[in-house]
């Protein structure tokens, strides 16, 4: 059950995680683009695709502790250190996406879209800054997954 349970939270961290941490990124740079040419339609377009795969992708991205709580269980690991830094870093991550990324991402697209008004390039830069944080908590958690520093459990 535990290799199981393992599979299913690597799959869902690759899955859900991963296009959020590439749209997220890519979020600047197009909306850098749509505020140099502010009626390109495309650009518009390239938008609302990028944060319609964060928000949906972040929501699919819940399975990823899920998954997580339940293999350290099984692996009867919940009090090691290394994991308890990974959740609270997992928490960080989901707080920098839930409550600075999605909004600015929801407030740029409402901007790029009202007639006449287009988005700042600092909004762009503190989206890209607060994206990296993201990516490096992830990246961060990552190497904990991988490395799990004084762990016995040898899985």
């Amino acid at each position: 059950m535990t290799k199981l349970l393992l599979s299913l939270h690597v799959l869902a961290a690759v899955l859900a995680i991963g296009p959020v941490t590439v749209a997220a990124s890519m979020f600047p740079k197009a909306l850098r683009h749509a505020h140099s040419d502010p009626g390109d339609r495309e650009a518009l377009t390239n938008l609302r695709l990028l944060h319609r795969i964060c928000r949906v992708y972040a929501a699919i991205g819940i399975a990823v502790p899920v998954f997580g709580f339940a293999t350290a269980d099984s692996l009867g690991v919940l009090g090691s250190g290394w994991l308890i830094t990974s959740i609270l870093l997992t928490a960080g991550a989901a707080a920098t996406l839930a409550l600075l990324i999605l909004p600015a991402q929801d407030r740029a697209l409402a901007t790029a879209q009202t007639p006449g008004s287009s988005p700042g390039p600092r909004s762009a830069g503190r989206l890209a800054m607060h994206t990296g944080v993201f990516n490096l908590l992830w990246a961060t958690v990552t190497i904990l997954m991988i490395i799990r520093p004084g762990s016995t459990t040898g899985a």
